[in-house]
């Protein structure tokens, strides 16, 4: 569809997960989604917060939509598009708020994502994102897993690939005992004096990370919770420094973690 001779599609149809919703005035919501085709958008779905609206609860965070946007300038978003259409593929938000510890697991994934994620369309992490979606509401692993391996693998599509084997700086053979966020990963112990690594990580935690990255599922449920947790931990610090954002999902994570522990 074309309007006028302009070359401009007015409406277009995306694959989307919807990872953000925020009141606009008393009805409509701004929702920002990522496509499969189109990358990240903002939208504007009018009337959604009336209950006679036909979109119900189908642009609600973590579920997966079908949607038809309509767009006054497609090649130069400089504003919002609207929403006229939606259709569920993966109805995922009611499973995944229904348990805490997936909701905050969840959380994380979406922050990271919306800082990671651009305009520009990237297939590789579209897939990699609904997976861990669907994984959290799912319930068949438990959420701390699911949020540490998507931050790493997002991580490593996205540049950043992590070593938790091989010294991230001189290539020596692991294994090693120290991090460095800003070298990528293990290093051994002459490279970590010279970049001032003071991140301490074990055996068990760089197989448990190296498994996280890997998507190995047998290792990552062989570990014990404090190896997971201090992993989990490492795994944030990672993405955070990469980011260069502090997540503020994690501190509700952390205490849906403690909340569990009790």
């Amino acid at each position: 569809m074309t309007a006028g001779d302009t070359g401009v599609m007015p409406v277009y149809a995306d694959e989307v997960v919807v990872l953000r919703a925020a009141p606009l005035g008393e009805a409509d919501r701004i929702i920002t989604l990522f496509g499969r085709e189109r990358g990240m958008v903002r939208a504007v779905v009018r009337g959604v917060r009336r209950t006679s609206s036909k979109f119900g609860a189908r642009l609600e965070p973590f579920n997966v939509v079908d949607v038809q946007l309509y767009t006054r300038n497609f090649r130069n978003r400089s504003g919002l598009e609207t929403v006229t259409q939606a259709v569920t593929v993966h109805p995922l938000a009611a499973k995944i708020v229904a348990d805490y510890e997936a909701y905050t697991a969840a959380a994380v994934v979406v922050e990271s994502a919306m800082q990671l994620l651009t305009e520009t369309p990237a297939p590789n992490q579209w897939v990699l994102l609904v997976g861990a979606l669907r994984d959290l509401a799912a319930q068949d692993h438990p959420a701390q897993l699911v949020m540490g391996g998507y931050l790493l693998r997002s991580l490593a599509l996205a540049g950043w690939q992590p070593s938790f084997n091989e010294c991230a700086r001189c290539g020596a053979p692991g294994p090693h005992a120290r991090i460095s966020y800003s070298a990528g990963g293990a290093v051994c112990d002459a490279c970590a004096i010279a970049v001032g690594a003071t991140v301490a990580a074990d055996i068990d935690v760089m197989r448990h990370l190296w498994a996280l990255l890997a998507g190995n599922r047998h290792v990552q449920l062989s570990a014990d919770t404090a190896v997971r947790e201090r992993a989990g931990d490492i795994a944030i610090a990672y993405a955070e420094h990469h980011l260069e954002h502090s997540l503020r999902a994690t501190r509700i994570a952390d205490a849906a973690r403690r909340h569990g522990a009790n």
